[in-house]
């Protein structure tokens, strides 16, 4: 549950105009960020999330006090789920001028802090306007405009004036990840420079579907981001059927989308012959993204540690995860997106390695993960780790003991709740079975 407040919660803290707050668990616990005020942590995190987001707001509400806005879109563009299949869509814009493509590209945020990803985030102004998902095929003229910004190459320049000055909201929800201000619009006018030529041409194409479409951009080189933001404006698609697409909901479709097309290739490669492991920690997530011997099959699972924000127990550690076998799955990964997110990375990595194998992807989360930052936190941190130069152990046994000293959570915790590692621990293959009774292979 959450308690919206028309102040913020410290004493001495500017109860900006224009911003409002909701804070989970303030019914069960009203008194609790009274109490704490930003000096105890009684929520457990390290740095407290209200006023990371309270002075990223603070940063960004001076620059679009009144109604009109002048500046950049990065290019971005944003597309609500809510009401659907009439939903709320506009531009993301900033006050900036210039070269503002960084604030909407999270393949290049790697190795960035959460202070700066959620500085990214709420830099961005959102114009809203109501729309049906299927006016995709003959757009009123502001959406001409955002199709238009949909295929873009590069920031461009805007002019808006909204209904009324944008307001914030600060909302610690554990489905939304940061973002700024929003407005009404009345009038946008674009300086749309220069397009993608490929996205350019894939939407200028109504005879290829959505699916052709999106692998003929990923196989040209571009960017994942990128093709989601086409595909979620409703710019590629046969003429008939397209529509806009919840921008939530284009993420997992173009990651769902590209690592089923990438399987394809994928299950014709020789099986991989030994164990993997690449390692990576970043934003105070630790990875292991194991490969072993064998055909394909993946499983991802998430461990929350107590006190992070997806696990508000102070006490007790939650583990959840999904997985396939050779055939894939027929039904929604439980764990979302992330599922989707990690299962394109590691089928990139196949392809580039020429092998197939069985995979788990197993991330435990501290609490420095303060906010939800988004899907592309798990599809870019598994590249990253991905590009790092594997450890090899020579067994299972080896395999195990990495596992447990890179993670706090126990070793049997994970053996519990991992179908790829149960399976590789009690299942001995035909080759095991020929090399141990030294039997001839033809």
């Amino acid at each position: 549950m959450s308690e919206s407040l028309s102040a913020p919660p410290f004493p001495g803290v500017d109860p900006s105009p224009g911003l409002s707050w909701s804070i989970p668990g303030l019914r069960e616990d009203p008194t609790m960020c009274l109490r704490c005020r930003s000096a105890q942590l009684l929520c457990g995190k390290p740095v407290c999330p209200l006023l990371l987001r309270y002075h990223a707001f603070q940063r960004t509400l001076p620059m679009v006090q009144g109604k009109d806005l002048s500046g950049s879109s990065p290019p971005a563009v944003f597309v609500g789920r809510f009401g659907y299949p009439k939903v709320s869509f506009g531009p993301l814009l900033t006050a900036e001028h210039g070269r503002t493509e960084l604030l909407d590209t999270p393949e290049d945020w790697v190795g960035r802090s959460v202070a700066e990803v959620v500085g990214f985030r709420t830099s961005l102004v959102r114009g809203t306007s109501p729309i049906r998902v299927t006016d995709a095929e003959k757009p009123i003229p502001l959406l001409e405009e955002l199709q238009l910004l949909g295929i873009a190459a590069e920031s461009a320049e805007s002019e808006t004036r909204f209904r009324r000055p944008p307001r914030g909201h600060i909302a610690l929800s554990d489905s939304a990840p940061p973002f700024g201000p929003s407005a009404p619009i009345e009038s946008l006018r674009l300086d749309v420079r220069r397009v993608d030529p490929h996205l350019d041409r894939l939407s200028s194409d109504t005879a290829a579907n959505a699916r052709t479409a999106v692998s003929e951009l990923y196989d040209r080189g571009v960017r994942v981001s990128r093709i989601q933001r086409a595909f979620s404006v409703g710019t590629l698609g046969r003429r008939g059927r397209r529509r806009l697409v919840p921008t939530r909901w284009s993420i997992t479709a173009v990651d769902d989308l590209l690592s089923k097309r990438n399987l394809e290739d994928v299950r014709q490669l020789p099986e991989l012959g030994e164990i993997r492991v690449h390692r990576l920690t970043a934003l105070d997530n630790r990875w292991l993204i194991l490969f072993l011997p064998g055909v394909w099959r993946y499983e991802s699972i998430e461990s929350w540690y107590p006190s992070t924000f997806w696990n508000p127990s102070p006490t007790e550690i939650i583990m959840m995860g999904d997985h396939e076998g050779y055939d894939g799955r027929t039904t929604y990964a439980s764990i979302g997106g992330c599922y989707y997110a990690a299962r394109l990375a590691v089928t990139e990595a196949m392809l580039r390695m020429g092998r197939q194998a069985g995979v788990a992807v197993l991330r435990e989360v501290h609490p420095g993960e303060i906010l939800p930052l988004g899907v592309w936190n798990v599809r870019e941190h598994v590249r990253a780790a991905l590009r790092e130069p594997p450890t090899r152990p020579g067994s299972m046994g080896e395999l195990l003991g990495l596992i447990q000293s890179t993670f706090v959570i126990p070793l049997p915790r994970w053996l519990t709740q991992s179908a790829v590692l149960h399976e590789a621990r009690t299942q001995r293959r035909l080759d095991d079975w020929l090399v141990a009774e030294k039997v001839p292979v033809a």
